[in-house]
């Protein structure tokens, strides 16, 4: 496999021709967050937290999905990505009901720590408050659509690990949902509580 040479945060650095951005910063230790990423599971960009500054792009990249380039001089860290960042979260924990000290995954949260990291104590837009419901028709999985950010991890685990391709999402923009084999209770879909979703 090919060498290429691109530049990081100032770092010249050797990567695999194939290799994302985003492989490729975490290869050197060059923080770079996340929310839909996984190891393992196809890229999407979805969650837009590990965008960068490509020198001659006219905007902001994912560093998931961007290739790694012979001669690309990528910035992680400048105050217009910080600041880009800081909306995109502010705008997930005000659409969904993320109220940090009623939830029960306060402590244990990838939602809450990327927002203590970005230096959120408070959210500039008006949170959207919606009701919605959560599903407890399954045996061992309960689905919380108030705590879901849309990351689509879950659907891609389903689908690319298991195979069994239960989950997906309905609707569209905030009235955006995770649904199980188009809309059924999840403990009538064709789930085979793996586990693999809630894991």
């Amino acid at each position: 496999m090919s060498k290429i040479r691109l530049t990081i945060n100032g770092r010249s650095v050797t990567a695999a021709e194939g290799q994302t951005i985003l492989e490729v910063c975490r290869q050197y230790d060059v923080h770079v967050p996340t929310l839909c990423h996984l190891d393992g599971l196809t890229d999407i960009g979805a969650c837009r937290l590990c965008i960068v500054e490509v020198e001659n792009q006219r905007r902001p990249v994912p560093a998931c999905t961007t290739p790694a380039e012979e001669g690309m001089v990528v910035l992680t860290s400048t105050p217009t990505l910080e600041n880009l960042r800081r909306q995109t979260l502010e705008l997930l924990f005000g659409e969904r009901n993320h109220i940090c000290p009623f939830c029960p995954a306060s402590s244990n949260c990838e939602l809450q720590t990327a927002g203590y990291a970005h230096r959120i104590d408070h959210v500039r837009y008006n949170y959207l408050y919606p009701v919605l419901p959560v599903d407890n028709s399954h045996r061992y999985i309960a689905l919380d659509h108030n705590r879901c950010i849309l990351c689509t991890r879950c659907i891609r685990a389903c689908d690319e690990w298991i195979g069994a391709h239960v989950l997906d999402l309905d609707n569209r923009g905030s009235k955006t949902v995770l649904v199980a084999d188009d809309g059924v209770p999840l403990g009538e879909s064709t789930c085979v509580s793996c586990g693999t979703c809630v894991s």
